[in-house]
């Protein structure tokens, strides 16, 4: 089952602050948390661990599966055997997040525990990491994948390597993870605050969009917040685009747009036409749907249509009167088509991955 998470940082926060994010992701549905056990140690000598035990606690009284981030160094810290893992059993965590990683082997053998603990594999390492894993015989229920987040500005994960090194976790057929980034929180496990994203073209997009880029990817099952503490406006918003049954696109519309033309943009889901064109993604539904209204020609003084131009066919080319259409490469207004509106700026480049005979919704931008 596909789940929306948040971070927690205890090292960094009260337990009441937590606690207090907790039960408002919960209000909105959120089932996971990511949390990080390499940040063991603290100044002013407070028992980290203690405060992590309590937030496992209170995440599991709300039915939240917890990950918590290691490392090979943490084991040797902890004194822990990889082959007996009851120390994170007791701690009440769903699964431990490996970093860094062993050999394959030791990897290998972790799946097979007894409690039933998830191993999380970094998805971003990449190389042939996870095809040495899978030659030791794990056990596929208990091994999954999450990619990392990336603090610093400029270093996230390219569009590309992202599809290169999520592919293989999908033809493994393993349930992966990604992180996405709150523009309010102010703080991760590191003293950097560029936002936490995997990919970083999702760094400045809104909260709401980057949801959206993971699930156009077809790559990523879980999507989590990397930094604390969202907002209750993004909370929601991204929930809302998680949960949603088909993708959504925010649209700004033009002045002067006819209410045929917001209807047709808004009520109904839009179906990309698959015998595609280069310059055009075609939704032909409204014209048999509205073929009986009137569609006058206006908002025509733009000679040229651009990439992201939200367009419906008027009244001057009858057999296509209603049809909506979104602008993929530029070309010439002949004053066949209204200009009604824009995708969203954060969208625009959601575009190229919207495929024909797949369906999204459009959304008045707030």
């Amino acid at each position: 089952m596909k789940q929306l998470g948040i971070s927690l940082y205890p090292e960094q926060s009260t337990f009441e602050q937590d606690q207090k994010y907790m039960d408002l992701a919960h209000k909105y549905g959120y089932k996971r948390i990511f949390t990080s056990l390499l940040q063991l140690k603290s100044d002013d000598g407070e028992d980290l661990l203690a405060k992590l035990k309590k937030d496992v606690a209170y995440a599991n009284k709300l039915g939240f599966t917890t990950v918590v981030d290691i490392n090979p160094g943490l084991f040797k810290e902890l004194n822990i055997d990889y082959n007996n893992l009851v120390f994170f059993h007791d701690l009440g965590v769903w699964g431990l997040r490996l970093d860094e990683g062993f050999s394959g082997m030791e990897e290998a053998a972790m799946t097979h525990n007894p409690y039933g603990l998830k191993i999380e594999l970094n998805m971003s390492r990449g190389t042939n990491y996870l095809d040495s894993i899978m030659s030791y015989d794990p056990e596929p229920d208990n091994l999954i994948g999450c990619h990392n987040f990336y603090p610093q500005e400029y270093t996230g994960l390219s569009e590309d390597i992202f599809m290169e090194y999520s592919l293989k976790y999908r033809e493994y057929g393993l349930h992966t993870a990604a992180f996405i980034s709150s523009k309010n929180a102010q703080f991760g496990p590191w003293p950097v605050h560029e936002g936490l994203p995997t990919m970083e073209s999702d760094r400045q997009r809104n909260i709401a969009s980057q949801v959206t880029h993971l699930r156009l990817s077809k790559m990523i099952d879980d999507i989590i917040i990397g930094n604390a503490f969202a907002s209750e406006e993004e909370l929601a918003a991204a929930a809302e685009a998680f949960n949603s049954p088909f993708p959504v696109l925010g649209i700004d519309f033009e002045e002067g747009v006819l209410p045929i033309e917001q209807t047709i943009c808004l009520k109904d889901k839009h179906l990309y036409r698959g015998d595609a064109s280069e310059y055009l993604l075609r939704d032909t539904m409204p014209r048999v749907v509205y073929s009986d209204e009137d569609i006058p020609a206006h908002n025509n003084e733009k000679s040229t249509f651009d990439f992201g131009d939200v367009v419906v066919v008027n009244d001057k080319y009858p057999r296509y009167k209603g049809e909506l259409q979104i602008v993929l490469t530029p070309f010439e207004n002949d004053g066949r088509r209204n200009l009604v509106g824009h995708l969203r700026e954060d969208d625009l480049d959601l575009l190229d991955l919207v495929e024909p005979w797949s369906t999204f919704v459009l959304e008045e931008n707030n």
